[in-house]
């Protein structure tokens, strides 16, 4: 029995203090996204959005869209004893929770409230700034979004469970899979925010996340076809 109970401490301590150190790297990135929000909006000129803007809407969706990504990233990086995974998975929860910080501290700097007005996506069905729609990936107009249904690319309840009960290679797996289709997810309302929004600091938030999304597209990509 206490062999047992040595060995249990022995595999999951490192675990549990490598889990908890990423957690906490995400906090600090959390108060630094809102320092960064604060310091910035203010001096990034262009009017204050409206409640029912495309830049409160992206503001709020992101927040819910990146904090997926987020419990993705932490459950992968407990799970995984890849090196580049775990590395990813952090940079990544780090990048992501930064960004929620920002877009937080936007709000508050705008006077808007955190919670919607109406349903999650509704300002992805509106026209673009040149009276143009938004097309998806698979070349579907932006109407196909409806508001209040799932955003793009969100993993559903089932898919969370698989990543949480999975270990090893099967979790790394199952990650790069949600996490590719998150981030094509992620790069759609991020393009939808531009062709919208003529705010300096929404422009330059959401043009940073097209590139970075897109470069780590690539490479998880690649992580994925050396798994299969």
């Amino acid at each position: 029995m206490g062999e047992a109970g040595g060995t249990v401490t022995a595999t999951t301590g490192p675990r549990v203090r490598l889990l908890l150190g990423g957690a906490l790297l995400v906090l600090v990135a959390l108060v630094a996204g809102v320092l960064l929000g604060r310091v910035t909006a203010p001096t990034a000129g262009g009017p204050v959005p409206s409640n029912t803007s495309a830049e409160a809407g992206f503001s709020r969706d992101m927040q819910t869209h990146h904090t997926q990504a987020v419990e993705m990233s932490l459950l992968v990086r407990d799970r995984s004893d890849s090196d580049e995974i775990r590395l990813l998975a952090l940079d990544m929860a780090t990048a992501q929770m930064q960004q929620i910080g920002q877009m937080a501290a936007w709000l508050q700097l705008w006077g808007l409230p955190a919670a919607a007005p109406e349903p999650s996506m509704t300002w992805m069905t509106r026209p673009a700034l040149d009276g143009g729609s938004h097309e998806s990936h698979d070349g579907t107009a932006e109407h196909s979004h409806v508001p209040g249904e799932p955003m793009p690319g969100l993993a559903t309840p089932e898919q969370m469970q698989q990543l949480r009960d999975a270990d090893g290679v099967e979790a790394e797996r199952i990650f790069l899979e949600l996490m590719i289709a998150h981030h094509q997810g992620g790069v759609e309302m991020a393009a939808a925010v531009i062709e919208r929004s003529e705010h300096p600091v929404v422009l330059d938030l959401a043009g940073g996340m097209v590139r970075v999304q897109q470069s780590e597209l690539d490479y998880m990509t690649e992580l994925l076809e050396a798994r299969r």
